[in-house]
């Protein structure tokens, strides 16, 4: 059975039967020089260990003495109580906040922005149930009980909207969030406010377009991860036969970035429904995803399973969760994505993002809200256009976008993975291609190899020396080429 075809793991093999059948002086030097590799890594793991439980032991402190100061700061200059998903403690038990039982996860319910009707949104419990590196790491083994509680946060949102008579959104976001013509021109646009922002490269006229392309980008990111690396690498003839979306997900890059909005999994994927299938009257479409892109991209295919002609997922944050953990699936995949450790950086950038709701706010502040001076230092130190698009792909966006994103997809996903990839495999026969970084430090190759073992039609590719980012990055051609034979093989079928 064909589960990966994996480049490193060739090349691995090759040089082990190259390599195999040292012995004599030369074997025992090696020998020694991997015993001490191994005291090495050792003592490199218990000391990344021992900082991370300090460091993060003190952002656990600082996150409470932000969340006092931008309470302050919001009523100050909003003369708004904001709520915050820091008091969820009090609402675990039986005296604190409302209760909504409506297994097999936690839910809200809230009145939806289109119509008058009340919806039932799913929302991970990783949005209120986080717990601190000294609980962590005192608590015993085993799974935790199913968390049906609903945040104080959540419970606020709904009576304000239940109690308080409609009101128009605000002219101005929040005073923490960018108010540039890139971040923020949506609000001025009433009929554009409802829709994607999405970017079409079409065939010139008079050509028409034989099929159409739907690109996702991924966490923190937004259309121009695409639209400045592979498109402009497509061939003459894939630009005269393909019609291409890359779409700006819901508060990312320019499109709408809703205050109130929770940001979940269904939100999103409506948002992607109305903008591009329904507004350029898809019927069939492959579609490209990165990242937490892959997550929707399997989302739309389960839904549209006569639609989707290939599925191409890059990076994609597939952790099967352990029997053992089956109980706290989210908590299980927070762990995994964002472990607290301060080393690799990356580890620690997703770390203070998906634990610290007030630290995570912090840094968007700092780099988010002034992105625009960010791009001009860029410019300046460095001609490279490449560091100049991923200043807008990485910092247009709001900490309320950012941060219910990552949990209610990423984390709050957990447990539908598995579902959405049987299907896949079982009821779908479209054409799958996954790819990775053997670098990537956020989100380990295992997570392709276990797409791999899940759908064994899928042809997985590992690409050596390439991480997150530079899977595209710095080798558009070579995956524009890709992506081409990838449609030219779904049409031949």
């Amino acid at each position: 059975m064909h589960i990966a075809t994996c480049v490193w793991q060739e090349k691995a093999a090759a040089a082990a039967g190259m390599g195999g059948g040292g012995g004599g002086i030369g074997g025992g030097w090696k020998k020694k020089k991997r015993e001490w590799a191994s005291v090495a890594a050792a003592a490199g793991g218990a000391l990344n260990c021992a900082v991370s439980f300090v460091v993060f032991s003190a952002l656990d402190v600082l996150d409470v003495v932000l969340c006092l100061v931008y309470k302050l700061v919001d009523y100050a200059v909003e003369a708004e109580w904001k709520a915050c998903y820091c008091t969820a403690a009090a609402a675990r038990g039986d005296a604190g906040g409302p209760r909504i039982l409506a297994p097999p996860g936690p839910k809200v319910v809230r009145l939806s922005a289109s119509s008058s009707k009340m919806q039932l949104e799913d929302v991970s419990d990783t949005l209120y149930v986080r717990p601190s590196l000294m609980a962590d790491a005192t608590k015993k083994a085993g799974p935790a009980p199913p968390a049906l509680t609903v945040s104080p946060a959540i419970a606020e949102m709904i009576r304000g909207k239940i109690d308080r008579p409609p009101r128009p959104p605000p002219p101005a976001p929040c005073w923490s969030d960018c108010d540039c013509k890139v971040c923020h021109a949506w609000s001025a646009a009433p009929r554009s406010a409802s829709l994607l922002y999405v970017h079409v490269q079409a065939p010139p006229p008079p050509a028409e377009a034989a099929e159409d392309v739907v690109f996702i980008h991924g966490f923190i990111s937004s259309s121009v991860f695409w639209t400045e690396t592979v498109f402009p690498a497509f061939s003459a003839a894939a630009r005269g036969r393909y019609r291409m979306f890359a779409v700006d997900l819901l508060g990312f890059g320019r499109s709408p970035k809703p205050a109130e909005s929770l940001y979940t999994l269904r939100e999103h994927v409506e948002m992607i429904e109305r903008s591009v299938l329904q507004r350029f009257r898809l019927g069939s479409f492959h579609v490209v995803a990165h990242s937490l892109g892959s997550v929707l991209a399997l989302a739309l295919a389960v839904k549209y399973p006569a639609a989707v002609k290939s599925l191409t997922l890059l990076a994609p944050p597939y952790f099967p969760v352990p029997e053992s953990e089956a109980g706290a699936a989210t908590q299980y995949v927070m762990r995994r994505v964002a472990p607290r450790r301060v080393w690799p950086p990356i580890a620690f950038g997703a770390s203070m993002a998906c634990w610290y709701e007030h630290v995570s706010r912090t840094i968007c502040l700092t780099i988010c809200r002034h992105h625009r001076v960010w791009d001009r230092l860029f410019r300046i130190l460095t001609r490279n256009r490449v560091r100049t698009f991923l200043i807008e792909a990485f910092m247009c966006h709001t900490h309320n976008a950012a941060w219910h994103t990552l949990h209610n997809i990423i984390c709050g996903s957990a447990a539908r993975m598995d579902a959405y990839l049987d299907v896949l495999a079982s009821q779908l026969s479209c054409k799958v291609a996954v790819f990775h970084g053997r670098d990537d430090e956020l989100l380990p190759v295992e997570c392709a190899l276990a797409v791999g073992a899940r759908v064994p039609r899928a042809r997985v590719t590992v690409y050596d020396r390439k991480d997150h980012i530079t899977i595209i990055v710095g080798q558009e051609d070579r995956f524009a080429a890709e992506l081409e034979a990838i449609w030219r093989s779904a049409a031949a079928d």
